[in-house]
């Protein structure tokens, strides 16, 4: 198809270009709002077009030169080509816009945007791992933009330096194996006293091949891991000691232990602030209740009980709420906590109101939001609540039945930059009664 000529009006939720062709409109890759490009168009819709950019022909200010490579195949990162306070700027539209079109609502307050380091900022991570027969070569990486392929990536710039150097070494590990077309994955985690990689094997590794995986653990300094099944079959491989990472929120004074797929922050960093903005915004006071809803491992559990309030915590796994409570333990909060199994996407106002009246609520959920949740807490509000999100769409959903069903004001909201060149838009918001 021959290139077109087009003017961008503004950003996607995916960080694409949006402009109109012939009155269609054509989401664009690689395109920045107020920029001309030539384009073409790979994909056509009945009532849009997808397209990629092919020559920048008046570049935005906020253009800048992707630092990875492997920017523009790699599916990782979406947005290395604007600017980061930009992609700060453009997630608070995303949020703003989802609010006004969704929800019909909008906050009294837009709160100051949470951001930090633009790199090597990624302590949690999913590598796809291929050997590839044409090329007699195992590849590392994270899958290539619309496609399932391996990228080709000899270094990624999101995830630490140490954990970059190292994605040219796993594809020589991987080709050394017996069983390096039985290894789809390897997932990172670093904790406080480890950098962890956890091996997705189908088959059992021979000998020869746990010689290798020990080796590459004592070169590295690495904690490998083996799993054979699902989540629950990690195991410690190499060298022997304790599972469990760790991660710390210093101001709080907690440090939670963690095993290698349950669920925590992919940006320390970015965690604490985050923690310390959603306590700040929940007010707490001595001696109230407090509700900890898709509480986790207790991430925001803990700090609240540090604030002296008395704290109970739901999740759907009983796993993650086995580990709420050792890491109650672990800080010498168990007194001040308790952690219960629920299903929470099933809740309903006899439940909510079987766990007895909350000052206070914080909600954290999953991408699909806490629609059911929110409808049955009007039959026992609190007097606020705070909303953590990972999806603007869902919590604009769920922030108009707070508002226009269950009476609540919207009284803040803003992003948080969990996840820099990405489209990902995590946010909080504060509801109060």
């Amino acid at each position: 198809m021959a290139p077109l000529t087009a003017d961008i009006e503004s950003l996607d939720h995916e960080g694409r270009g949006v402009t109109h062709v012939d009155g269609k409109v054509v989401f664009v890759e690689g395109a920045l709002a107020g920029e001309r490009v030539e384009l073409e168009t790979y994909r056509r819709k009945p009532k849009y077009d997808l397209a990629k950019t092919q020559v920048v022909l008046r570049a935005s200010p906020s253009r800048t030169q992707p630092r990875c490579q492997s920017f523009g195949v790699c599916g990782g990162c979406a947005m290395q080509h604007l600017e980061p306070r930009a992609q700060v700027a453009a997630k608070q539209r995303v949020l703003e816009d989802n609010f006004a079109h969704i929800g019909q609502v909008r906050p009294e307050i837009m709160l100051a945007p949470i951001h930090g380091p633009a790199w090597g900022y990624r302590l949690r991570a999913r590598f796809s791992s291929r050997y590839v027969h044409k090329r007699g070569t195992a590849l590392v990486g994270f899958r290539e933009r619309r496609h399932s392929f391996v990228a080709d990536m000899q270094t990624c710039e999101v995830v630490p330096p140490k954990i970059s150097a190292l994605l040219m070494p796993l594809r020589s590990l991987v080709n050394s194996l017996s069983i390096r077309e039985r290894v789809p994955q390897i997932e990172l985690a670093v904790g406080e006293d480890r950098d962890a990689l956890a091996f997705r094997i189908l088959e059992k590794p021979s000998d020869e091949d746990q010689v290798c995986l020990r080796e590459f653990a004592d070169r590295h300094g690495v904690h490998v891991y083996l799993q054979p099944g699902g989540p629950d079959t990690v195991r410690l491989f190499h060298p022997a000691g304790d599972e469990l990472l760790s991660y710390t929120l210093p101001d709080f004074d907690l440090e939670f232990r963690f095993g290698l797929t349950d669920f925590t922050q992919v940006n320390h960093q970015i965690n604490r602030v985050l923690v310390r903005r959603a306590l700040s915004l929940l007010q707490i006071q001595a001696s109230e209740r407090v509700a900890d809803l898709f509480c986790g491992i207790g991430n925001f559990s803990l700090p609240i009980a540090r604030r002296g309030a008395r704290v109970s915590g739901f999740e759907g796994s009983e796993t993650l709420i086995k580990r709420a409570r050792s890491n109650a333990r672990h800080n010498g909060l168990e007194s001040a906590c308790e952690f219960s199994e629920a299903d929470l996407f099933k809740m309903d106002a006899e439940q909510w109101r079987d766990f007895g009246h909350f000052d206070k609520v914080l909600i954290d959920p999953p991408r699909d939001g806490a629609v059911e949740l929110v409808k049955a807490i009007a039959s026992d509000p609190p007097r606020r609540v705070v909303y953590v999100s990972c999806n603007p769409a869902t919590l604009a959903r769920d922030a108009a039945i707070m508002v226009h069903s269950n009476g609540y004001r919207l009284r803040a909201a803003g992003v948080v930059n969990m996840f820099p060149h990405t489209s990902h838009v995590e946010s909080i918001a504060v509801f109060d009664k």
